[in-house]
């Protein structure tokens, strides 16, 4: 990990297009502005993990779940 000191006003370059800018410091909360491609997702690490477990839950569903998916799939005639 890097660990970096800025003050207020000041910024960080991360690669050629995200800026990352210090802009208010108040007690021991740090306010914070990032500027970066509309392609690079930015979230809250509990944001960030909430989703990823959303994600999990989602493609592992359970035996319930998958027999109540089936139950509403409509079963073929015999001829």
């Amino acid at each position: 990990m890097l660990i970096l000191s800025r003050n207020k006003g000041q910024k960080i370059m991360v690669s050629d297009d995200i800026v990352i800018s210090i802009i208010e410091v108040s007690g021991d909360q740090v306010r914070i502005g990032i500027e970066a491609p509309s392609h690079i997702s930015i979230y809250r690490e509990e944001i960030y993990t909430a989703i990823q477990q959303q994600n999990a839950m989602a493609a592992s569903p359970s035996n319930d779940q998958v027999d109540q998916l089936l139950q509403q799939i409509p079963t073929s005639k015999k001829k």
